[in-house]
């Protein structure tokens, strides 16, 4: 007697941990940069460099790169920029971690602040919070049938499962050439680049993954001419392409993350050797996870009316896809200048980044808070100071609807811009408008009571015999056929055709006359 299984591949969340860490450095300016008088804009990225994983730690290695863009002393150049890299490295406590687990990091700095201690040195000081995210993956077993010699009785049910076929990681580069318009200068020196996604999107077909969105470019340079003014650039780049995933089809359930690892924007001679080309390069980190959702004939019990079987149960978890839905968010609202600020003559450059600060379960959906922080670069009606820089914090609240949602569930949320505007209202205040994308992925983490083994014994004769050959039975709750056919030592067929039953249903109260089976 020897039970038949099949597998589910499946992944599980093994840890997870955070680590806040405060990043405080000085930083002395190069030789060939002009002093510093005042800064007026900075960003930084995180970049892991080596990820080591021990019993229970892991070893984080990388740097903090900032680019600040500033005033300087110097008539002939008032604003110039300058990029800089602070390393650190850090060690994460996660129970469970082991030497060969593959690790997914992620960093966010929450705050980033550049002072002026001299002329010549930054005061650099970032406030970073790490996330280790450990995934297993592994094949669990599910019993489904047993062979046997002698006639059994078996009890099946079917169960929705959420067959794990292909979790990854990958990378899609995108290349694209932008030239300025022919009213614009050449570049002499680009003093602030970026580039953002906009409306990411992923789409399924067979063997390959379509990626389609936008990128949204700024670019703020100095131009060949004599008053050396300052020009800027913005444009929408269309992204489109695709990567290769053999076991992709349309008919998955899917999640596909991407995050910008690098962008680079340089400036390149045209076809006349002149800088009027802008040469985008960017490479997204992609995280790709694809299941099936199959209904499986999975056995709960088994017993014989010729020899004892001895089920062995052990718990399992099965992952059930609870819903996957899409939200969007409309945010409005007017930020101001501080009265030490420059007004506005012209805006030339809008950036944004969502934040989730908080989830929480209601009645059909999840209710999402967070915030919009907008940070616009403008040119100034002051001479003496031409760029100026405006940030504002914008809350938002939303609700996704997600039918059958609980406390409880396991979701994945991603947050993005899909749509960012500034709007001049006169010199001093902006309106701001933008459509705030978020995708959400639940799953129920059921916890199943699985048939892993069985043992066959010899049956004790005289106790059978001590049992009445025909009883009188009164249904009680929670009572089934199968229990009661297993308990009387007979079957559910024998039954149903001694009290002439047209279905296994059977309601509290009723009357049962049972006929032991030897």
């Amino acid at each position: 007697m020897e039970l038949k299984k099949t597998y589910i591949h499946m992944n599980y969340e093994k840890g997870r941990a955070l680590s806040q860490i405060t990043l405080d450095d000085d930083y002395n300016l190069p030789d060939y940069k002009p002093d510093i008088v005042k800064v007026m804009k900075e960003k930084g990225e995180i970049h892991f460099d080596e990820v080591k994983v021990s019993d229970g730690h892991l070893y984080v290695k990388g740097t903090l790169q900032f680019l600040i863009l500033y005033r300087s002393d110097q008539e002939e150049k008032k604003i110039d920029s300058l990029t800089g890299i602070i390393p650190f490295s850090e060690t994460i406590s996660l129970e469970g971690a082991q030497e060969l687990d593959p690790v997914q990091m992620s960093a966010q700095i929450e705050d980033l602040s550049l002072g002026i201690i001299n002329s010549r040195k930054l005061g650099v000081r970032a406030l970073v919070m790490l996330q280790a995210l450990i995934r297993e993956t592994r094949d669990e077993e599910i019993a489904t049938d047993v062979t046997a010699e002698e006639p059994l009785e078996m009890q099946k049910e079917y169960e929705d499962v959420l067959q794990l076929l292909e979790c990854k990681k990958d990378n899609f580069r995108f290349r694209q050439e932008m030239p300025l318009a022919s009213s614009k200068p050449n570049i002499r020196d680009i003093l602030w680049k970026s580039a953002q996604l906009r409306g990411m999107e992923s789409r399924l077909k067979n063997g390959e993954i379509e990626l389609s969105g936008e990128v949204l470019v700024y670019v703020l340079y100095l131009g060949e001419e004599e008053d050396d003014r300052l020009q800027w650039m913005e444009t929408t780049i269309p992204l489109t392409g695709s990567i290769e995933c053999g076991n992709c089809s349309e008919d998955l359930i899917y999640k596909v993350s991407a995050v910008p690892r690098t962008v680079e924007i340089e400036a390149k001679p045209d076809f006349d050797g002149e800088m009027r080309i802008l040469n985008l390069d960017m490479v997204l980190d992609l995280d790709i996870c694809l299941w099936r959702e199959e209904s499986m004939e999975i056995l709960k019990d088994v017993y014989s009316l010729s020899r004892r079987i001895v089920p062995e149960y052990r718990e399992s978890r099965f992952p059930k896809l609870v819903a996957k839905n899409y939200a969007k968010c409309k945010v409005g609202d007017r930020i101001q200048l501080d009265s030490e600020q420059e007004n506005i003559l012209q805006i030339c450059i809008c950036e944004g980044a969502v934040s989730i600060e908080n989830t929480t379960y209601e009645e059909g959906g999840v209710k999402v808070e967070g915030t919009l922080a907008v940070e616009l670069m403008y040119i100034t009606t002051d001479d003496a100071m031409p760029v100026g820089n405006l940030k504002g914090l914008i809350a938002f609240e939303q609700k996704i609807e997600v039918p059958g949602a609980k406390a409880g569930n396991e979701f994945e949320l991603e947050a993005g811009i899909e749509q960012l505007g500034a709007l001049l209202v006169d010199n001093t205040q902006v309106e701001i408008k933008a459509v705030i994308n978020l995708n959400l992925i639940a799953f129920e983490d059921r916890r199943v009571r699985k048939l892993a083994d069985i043992e066959a014994e010899e049956l004790n004769l005289d106790e059978l015999q001590k049992r009445p050959g025909i009883v009188g039975y009164i249904v009680k709750a929670g009572d089934c056929l199968w229990n009661i056919a297993k308990e009387n030592h007979t079957t559910i067929a024998d039954l149903m055709q001694t009290n002439q039953l047209v279905s296994e249903e059977i309601q509290t109260g009723d009357k049962l006359l049972i006929v032991k089976t030897v």
